[in-house]
């Protein structure tokens, strides 16, 4: 069974909802059979590498609000991520753009390092407050899980992964996906927003469940039926 999540690294409730679908996979009787594989979306491709606003001010801003209520709002989101396990310290915050971020995940694909990337890139943006959209640092990140810090700059350097990451982003328009995170289940199922791990492991359980319940055929004939067989043929 396969599963592919969209997500972006700057989206808090991708971070909460991948922490509650690893939950629900881990007490999935069947999980060593499932394969996750994340993909690229990006929330606000426009966003400038460097942001002078705080979280706080781009937050009221955007939704027409006083600092003070974002900055509620922003408590809200860090109990949730208590709640699985998660610091968020949204005052300390660096707002960037992350398609770079993106095309390195893409990178670590090549190694079979994706989903370790992708934790890392979460863990630097949300609770050690790190700018994704630096190289050096996206580098360090990458050094950090194994892979060639030289390399990762040379690719980043370059528009490699570029058409990876807008393929994934195409995949997501076409399946109708317009907000993350997005949980897709053997392209059958579609899964919006950060749901509680009980609530993915039903999920997963009705999945596979519909999957392994394939049609029987019925065989129709009588012992006068002539078959032939790896023993010879009926005469």
């Amino acid at each position: 069974m396969k599963v592919e999540i969209w997500s972006d690294v700057a989206c808090p409730f991708c971070y909460i909802g991948k922490r509650s679908f690893e939950d629900a996979l881990s007490k999935f009787s069947d999980k060593d059979k499932v394969e996750v594989v994340y993909r690229s979306f990006e929330l606000d491709p426009k966003t400038p590498k460097d942001v002078e606003q705080d979280v706080h001010d781009m937050l009221a801003a955007k939704y027409g609000m006083t600092r003070d209520k974002a900055k509620e709002m922003g408590q809200n989101v860090s109990r949730m991520a208590e709640l699985s396990g998660l610091k968020f310290e949204f005052d300390t915050m660096i707002l960037t753009n992350t398609f770079d971020a993106h095309r390195l995940t893409h990178y670590a694909a090549k190694y079979g390092k994706r989903p370790d990337m992708t934790e890392q890139l979460f863990k630097a943006y949300f609770t050690d407050s790190k700018h994704v959209g630096d190289h050096e640092v996206l580098a360090g990140l990458a050094e950090d899980i194994g892979l060639n810090k030289q390399e990762v700059l040379e690719v980043l350097a370059s528009s490699e992964y570029t058409a990876e990451v807008r393929a994934e982003e195409h995949d997501a328009q076409q399946l109708g996906v317009n907000g993350v995170p997005f949980f897709v289940i053997n392209r059958k199922v579609g899964i919006s927003g950060a749901q509680s791990a009980e609530y993915f492991l039903n999920a997963l359980k009705q999945v596979w469940a519909e999957e392994s319940d394939k049609p029987k055929l019925t065989v129709l004939g009588n012992e006068d039926g002539s078959i032939c067989t790896d023993d010879g043929c009926s005469v």
